[in-house]
């Protein structure tokens, strides 16, 4: 059985329901503001969290929650972070204890989520109130679910695949909201995973920890690095293959669908980066380590002034040779090359660290497109990485400048 991207998102897999609905949160009604994901039963669960010292109420209850491995709900509202909140962590048990009252499972069994604005009081009177039209209405709704954990994103993002492990058809889906304040280094995000695979939670925790170094840690929109963000990953074993409890074919092949899920949704977040017009993609090639590569990568998805040229579709080459110039990767520059790439073609604008030849009307025809990537070969071993980010627009500003208010 060939692995085959299909329907359903985080509903995708056997024995998970999910909605979202408005609950008061967010003071428009049209826009949902809490979502919920449902197993069956009791299922292995993992999850990575921010590296911000400064983390979100929800965050630490999760934490202490998933301390035995297991789950069987996910909560998250949005409209409010939950963050730096003298009731944080009160609120944030409130609502596992409200769930888990309505759904008759344990308050230790729920993850819990928030995004938003950081600093102002959760009243829990809404969410309260909300949970039983949010239980009742749970069904095929992953939609609903994708679309109340949202805040300044402007598309839903979600995805599903289907793969085998051990002769049993397996799935995977997940939804995921990102588009300001992400930055590499864990989690730089919300994102729920489910899937009807059998592994334990030790298994399931490397492999989430394993895939997020070459997938999440490599998108940045703008260079903050959030309070809230984590992702999370269930599995309820549903699917009847048997339990994957070490390494082996059967975990690569758990490994290679997660990791083919996580970049579509990592592509999806950059795409969706506040104010965005275009999906950056940073491909290093050729390079002598793990880490010079993926430190170019990073360095040159950050870089401002790249993001402003790539909106302006601007071929100005020289800037990413800055970027990785400060990356603080040990490469030699007289050795790399820089190309271009998009739907309308491929441009070499840099060669052995110097400039060539170029047209530059092909040049502005490929930087036009809204999907681009910067090929990096720095020509001195054969490792690779790639990194994703947007372009810098005026909206990003407008977005953050009347945030809060």
């Amino acid at each position: 059985m060939e692995m085959k991207i299909i329907e359903g998102g985080v509903c995708a897999a056997k024995g998970f329901t999910a909605n979202g609905v408005h609950c008061g949160i967010r003071k428009n009604k049209t826009k949902k503001d809490i979502s919920l994901i449902v197993s069956e039963n009791v299922a292995s669960a993992a999850a990575v969290y921010t590296t911000n010292l400064v983390k979100g109420a929800p965050l630490i209850v999760t934490k202490n929650h998933l301390q035995d491995g297991h789950a069987q709900a996910i909560i998250c509202n949005s409209g409010n972070a939950n963050t730096c909140n003298a009731n944080g962590i009160e609120i944030a048990e409130q609502m596992s204890e409200l769930l888990a009252k309505e759904l008759g499972i344990k308050a230790d069994d729920v993850v819990v989520a928030s995004t938003g604005v950081i600093g102002q009081p959760l009243d829990i009177t809404p969410i309260a109130n909300g949970i039983p039209s949010l239980i009742e209405g749970l069904g095929d709704h992953s939609d609903f679910a994708a679309e109340g954990i949202m805040t300044t994103d402007v598309q839903k993002k979600e995805s599903a695949l289907s793969f085998e492990v051990g002769g049993k058809e397996c799935r995977i889906g997940g939804i995921a909201k990102g588009s300001g304040m992400i930055h590499p280094n864990m989690a730089t995000m919300l994102v729920f995973i489910t899937t009807d695979c059998s592994i334990s939670s030790e298994m399931l925790s490397k492999a989430l920890r394993g895939d997020i170094q070459n997938t999440f840690n490599m998108i940045s929109i703008d260079g903050d690095t959030s309070t809230n963000d984590m992702v999370t990953i269930l599995a309820n074993g549903q699917a009847g293959n048997a339990e994957i409890t070490s390494e082996g074919a059967d975990f690569d092949a758990f490994m290679k669908a997660l990791n083919t899920l996580t970049v579509h949704l990592c592509k999806c977040i950059a795409a969706d980066g506040e104010g965005a017009s275009k999906l950056i993609e940073c491909k290093v090639t050729s390079a002598p380590s793990d880490a010079v590569a993926k430190g170019v990568a990073k360095s040159v998805i950050c870089s401002s002034l790249v993001k402003a040229a790539m909106f302006g579709s601007d071929a100005n080459w020289g800037r990413v040779l800055c970027a990785i110039g400060y990356s603080g990767c040990a490469v030699d520059v007289n050795k790399i090359d820089v190309s271009f790439v998009s739907a309308k073609g491929e441009v070499l604008v840099c060669k052995n660290g110097a400039g060539v030849d170029f047209s530059e009307e092909l040049a502005k025809e490929i930087l036009l497109e809204n999907e681009i990537t910067i090929a990096v070969s720095l020509n001195d071993g054969d490792i690779e990485a790639t990194a994703w980010g947007c372009d810098l627009t005026y909206d990003y500003v407008k977005i953050n400048g009347d945030y809060r208010t």
